[in-house]
C-alpha cells in the first residue's frame, strides 16, 4: 500500500512547492501610479489657485501652493529656493548667447556643471 500512496504523495508535494514559490507582483508598482495621480491632483488644485497671476508672482504663487500640500513644506521650499539659485545662476552665465540653440546648450551644460 505504501508503494501504490508514493507518486500520488510525490504529485501533491509537487503541486505545492509550485504554489509556494508563485511570485506576485510587487505592491510598488500600484503606489507610484497612486503616487502620481496624488501629484497631478495637487497641481492642479494649485494652478487653480493661481489663475490670473502671471510671470515671478505666478510661479512663487504655485510654489507656495504645492509646497503647502507637500508631506515636509519647510523642506519643499528650500529644495524650491536651491533649484531657483541654481537656475538662476545658469541663467546669468548663459545670458550673453545670441541663439535660442546656443542659449539651450549652455543652460544644458551648466546644469550638468551644477549637478558635479
Amino acid at each position: 500500500m505504501l508503494k501504490a500512496l508514493t507518486p500520488l504523495f510525490g504529485a501533491v508535494l509537487l503541486a505545492a512547492t509550485t504554489a509556494l514559490y508563485a511570485q506576485t507582483p510587487p505592491a510598488a508598482a500600484d503606489s507610484g501610479k497612486a503616487g502620481h495621480e496624488k501629484m497631478k491632483a495637487a497641481h492642479e488644485k494649485a494652478r487653480s489657485a493661481c489663475e490670473g497671476k502671471q510671470g515671478q508672482e505666478h510661479r512663487d504663487c504655485m510654489r507656495k501652493e504645492m509646497c503647502a500640500q507637500s508631506k515636509d513644506p519647510a523642506k519643499c521650499e528650500a529644495h524650491f529656493k536651491e533649484r531657483s539659485a541654481a537656475f538662476n545662476k545658469a541663467y546669468d552665465s548663459c545670458k550673453g548667447k545670441a541663439t535660442g540653440d546656443e542659449f539651450r546648450s549652455c543652460m544644458r551644460e551648466q546644469r550638468v556643471r551644477a549637478k558635479k
